[in-house]
């Protein structure tokens, strides 16, 4: 394969922060390069440096031709409508089901969409994908590896996508540690070749930590046997110069073990494996509000004679966790923002007065950018100031980025600073859109963790299974015009029977809720209705 472009000792820095130093890295055409690595490693930074957005503050970039076209698809953007829609563009619109009234309107998933479209039918010989999975569906994401297959040109992805990158990835970038690695294959074996890597790197230190070892042992041994000859040869009569030339020579043994140990170290400059990268948080709600948090009834929207659900009923009570599912345009955020009064509807929501919510968006744009998280997370005490501090380190944030402007921070690291809020905060209900949308991966198992342990509401829009199976036990389904509220699939390898009679529990449980929302505590029936919900869900919490 021809050669396109070779990156010569990069180096870019932002407000005296170093985002990557001397990197090194050549792209043939027709290669698939995955660019992975942790939030702020400059993978964004990487691609519009290539895009010649940015100018390296050392080191360039060698062109093989110098017209080469290049195009973007960024990971969010404010505004964007396309001039010309080609044909291309039209069928790959279709394909991919993106509406066509106005893209103020589309939901993230359709936004992307329409931005990835609008990328591929430009037919590049160098493209440039910054997060392409985020906001897609499972047909959406299928959709997208079909078209990468079949492109003749050069495309370079950042992700933190595993599967996408096993499935389409010819070469892999690593960024670690201010440093591109650089790897021929899928993510995976990148993986295997990282770990056989830092195996063999810690073996051949502790090899030489046991050199040293020994050889520091000997010259103490000797550096002993030298001081004890010098205070001999000034003591004993009759014996000084014996004890001066024994002196000298032990000192000769300890210079030479010196020696030795120097060109040891020269020849093997064996150093110690770095740390894995870690994030590490935990979420508390502050207090229990009630039995019901939300009570939806006849719930219905439409946009542009487009009806997403409708006569939806449904109920949530405090301490439930739900997955909110559907494709892409369904009306996933739109149901959260009816929830929170960010949008109207025609129906009826209750939610409980007490709630203390915490709303965590798909938008990464709605923060004040200007300021720096000194200021975001301003604090009277030292000790909580060290709070706030302390959460960002754990979050995997630089020292210096406390008085750095959010507006310089990666797209992940703003998703971490509005999740910094609730963290602090301790709310009762998280109402979360996408939250792994932008996170690296330490980040996102550090969330399913924290989640799935969380003692509140939560209320989650993901299209990532694996995550919701973790951090959820119930969903709402958005399809077919209508809501629908289920328990989530059970684990196969669960007793089936047990399985069926929590289910019927539940349905129960919630039919009984259900009626219990008509009522008032001073109402005929209720004292009936309330006894039986605290029957049931005492028999359920026997069977978990």
């Amino acid at each position: 394969m021809r050669e396109l472009f070779k990156l010569r000792n990069i180096s870019f820095n932002i407000n005296d922060i170093d985002i990557f130093e001397d990197v090194n890295a050549s792209v043939q055409e027709r290669d698939i390069i995955g660019v992975i690595g942790k939030n702020g490693a400059g993978k964004s930074t990487l691609l519009q440096l290539i895009n010649k957005e940015l100018v390296p503050s050392k080191g360039k970039i060698e062109w093989i031709e110098e017209d080469v076209k290049i195009v973007l698809v960024e990971q969010e953007t404010e505004a964007f409508s396309s001039v010309e829609t080609s044909a291309l563009e039209s069928t790959l619109l279709k394909k991919w089901d993106v509406p066509s009234y106005d893209f103020s309107k589309f939901s993230g998933g359709e936004r992307l969409k329409a931005r990835l479209a609008n990328g591929f039918a430009k037919e590049a010989q160098l493209l440039l994908l910054d997060e392409p999975t985020n906001h897609l569906d499972e047909e959406s994401k299928d959709l997208l590896i079909e078209q990468l297959k079949q492109l003749t040109g050069t495309v370079i992805l950042v992700s933190h996508d595993r599967y996408l990158l096993d499935i389409v990835a010819t070469k892999i970038w690593s960024m670690e540690g201010s440093k591109l690695i650089e790897h021929k294959g899928n993510y995976s074996s990148y993986m295997e070749d990282r770990k056989q890597k830092r195996r063999s790197q810690q073996r051949e230190y502790d090899k030489q930590q046991k050199m040293i070892g020994q050889i520091e042992g000997q010259m103490k041994e000797l550096t002993s046997w030298s001081n004890k000859a010098h205070s001999q040869s000034t003591k004993k009569e009759g014996y000084k110069e014996y004890y001066r030339v024994k002196a000298k020579r032990t000192d000769a043994q300890v210079k030479s073990k010196q020696k030795r140990l120097e060109k040891e170290l020269e020849k093997t400059k064996a150093k110690p494996v770095e740390p894995e990268y870690t994030v590490n948080f935990s979420m508390q709600a502050n207090k229990k509000v009630g039995r019901r948090f939300l009570e939806v009834k006849n719930l219905t929207k439409a946009f542009d004679k487009r009806t997403l659900f409708k006569d939806a009923n449904f109920t949530i009570q405090h301490g439930e966790k739900i997955a909110i599912i559907g494709p892409n345009g369904s009306g996933k955020t739109t149901l959260v923002n009816i929830i929170v009064g960010e949008e109207t509807a025609e129906g009826e929501v209750w939610m409980s007065p007490s709630a203390n919510i915490g709303y965590l968006t798909q938008e990464v744009f709605d923060l004040p950018l200007e300021k720096s998280p000194e200021q975001l997370f301003f604090k009277e005490t030292f000790e909580a100031r060290g709070k706030v501090q302390n959460l960002m380190k754990h979050l995997g944030f630089d020292v210096l980025q406390w008085s750095q402007p959010i507006r310089n921070m990666s797209m992940g690291e703003r998703i971490k600073c509005k999740l910094m809020v609730y963290i602090l905060e301790e709310k009762d209900v998280l109402l979360l859109d996408e939250p792994t949308n932008h996170l690296d991966l330490p980040s996102r198992e550090q969330l399913e963790n924290t989640l799935a342990v969380y003692n509140g509401t939560l209320l989650v829009v993901s299209h990532d299974r694996y995550f919701l199976d973790k951090t959820t036990s119930s969903k709402l389904v958005i399809s077919n015009e209508g809501i629908q509220k289920h328990l989530q699939e059970v684990s196969p390898t669960r007793n089936n029977n047990q399985d069926e009679l929590r289910l019927r529990l539940e349905t129960e449980r919630q039919e009984v809720l259900g009626k219990l929302s008509f009522l008032t505590p001073n109402d005929k029936g209720y004292a009936a209705l309330d006894k039986k919900f605290k029957e049931l869900t005492n028999q359920i919490n026997e069977l978990v």
